[in-house]
């Protein structure tokens, strides 16, 4: 156990940062507009102000409080990365619902216990319900299940 909270600061710290990011970006290069009629850059400089003061309110209450020891795992990212890498792959000769399988599968590899039962549950749930949200709701023009052989 640390005096202070380390995990929370470094997430604080790196929310502040992105938020900062959005904000800057934002502002250099779209027009921000008037509050009565506010431009393409007015609302993504809001989120990351709001990003960012989350962020220093996160860190702020880290430092007065004691936290666990940081759980450093260098492959957690990678799997999550490679489970996005896969559903880009996958998605234009297989379909959403492979992919959204395999983006599942390869990222529930970055938790130390896998749970088969609740991973087979959330590849049955956002199979149904992606396809649901993005094909017949926005009529989007993915194919659901396509064999290319």
């Amino acid at each position: 156990m640390y005096r202070i909270d380390y995990v929370d600061i470094v997430g604080g710290a790196l929310l502040i940062l992105f938020g900062a990011a959005v904000t800057y970006t934002s502002v250099t290069y779209y027009p921000m507009g008037t509050p009565s009629r506010m431009g393409p850059g007015m609302f993504p400089a809001g989120l990351g102000v709001v990003l960012a003061v989350l962020g220093i309110l996160l860190a702020a209450q880290a430092l007065r409080r004691p936290g666990p020891r940081p759980d450093v795992r260098i492959f957690s990212p990678l799997f999550i990365l490679g489970g996005i890498a896969a559903f880009a792959a996958i998605i234009v000769p297989f379909g959403l619902i492979p992919a959204i399988v395999a983006i599942l599968v390869i990222s529930s590899l970055a938790d130390l216990k896998i749970r088969p039962v609740s991973l087979v549950i959330s590849c049955i749930g956002l199979s149904l319900f992606a396809p649901f949200i993005f094909v017949f709701l926005l009529g989007l023009q993915i194919p659901l299940l396509r064999w290319p052989f």
